[in-house]
């Protein structure tokens, strides 16, 4: 057995022994359509109807090289909803406020809190956040709109201090290359997050869970769009109406594919 393979297999006995279920709430991301940056609702495949929780998007911040604030708006298009503005923005974040929802033994979920479905099994505000890279950038930093954030570390199983470094951030270049990222909540490491690394295209894969310092490591999947997802529950601060806030972040980037 290679070291990929011990990684693989000791990484997924763990994350089967620490967490039974599966991430399986929606999220939001960033992704190119048409040569557009689009912002995109959903889970898996289903890109879900953006312009209609349109009101729910409660901040959107463009960021240059530098990780200083550049213009940029987000832009009802038809159908999708884009990120416009007169500057091209090499990394952008979001922020969307999903509200209050509740579900019930029947597996109904309800636009309301525990307040007005006392049976519910499930009572929870739900937070959504996005980061999404456009090009070469020094390290990230902790982004004050993201209360949860995933955040590219340096120390990754056969990770060799520049061998794919990118302006001090410890990318990848192609797919298969382990990444060692750390979720922060708060602006700080947590442990007990649940981490997918494709949250388009596997969506119910087991996840892998932090531990005492945030971080977990993983190949990554794709040779093009990647959108790693994590979940973390935190405390709730309206007891009386929802028993928690599930916080969900992503962070995307694209690896570039060959020359034709």
């Amino acid at each position: 057995m290679n070291t990929l393979q011990k990684i693989l297999t000791t990484t997924a006995a763990v994350a089967g022994v620490l967490c039974a279920g599966q991430v399986s709430s929606h999220g939001i991301w960033f992704a190119e359509r048409s040569d557009a940056l689009a912002l995109i609702y959903g889970v898996g495949a289903d890109d879900l109807d953006t312009v209609k929780r349109f009101d729910k998007m409660v901040n959107l911040t463009g960021y240059d090289e530098d990780w200083n604030k550049v213009d940029a708006e987000l832009i009802k298009a038809g159908p999708m909803v884009l990120v416009g503005g007169d500057d091209y923005p090499l990394a952008v974040s979001g922020v969307m406020d999903n509200g209050v929802w509740s579900k019930t033994p029947d597996g109904k979920w309800h636009a309301k809190g525990y307040d007005e479905v006392p049976n519910a099994v499930i009572s929870e505000r739900t937070m959504k956040y996005a980061v999404h890279l456009r090009g070469p950038l020094r390290a990230i930093p902790q982004l004050p709109t993201q209360t949860l954030q995933i955040i590219p570390v340096d120390g990754a199983p056969g990770w060799k201090n520049g061998s794919y470094e990118l302006h001090g951030t410890a990318m990848p270049r192609q797919a298969g290359d382990i990444v060692k990222v750390q979720v922060l909540y708060n602006g700080k490491p947590i442990s007990g997050a649940r981490v997918v690394r494709d949250w388009v295209n596997d969506p119910d894969q087991q996840p892998w869970i932090t531990g005492e310092d945030g971080t977990v490591h993983f190949p990554v999947r794709n040779q093009g769009l990647n959108v790693i997802g994590a979940t973390y529950d935190g405390p709730a601060d309206t007891p009386k109406v929802y028993r928690q806030i599930e916080h969900f972040a992503t962070l995307s980037f694209v690896l570039d594919h060959l020359p034709e």
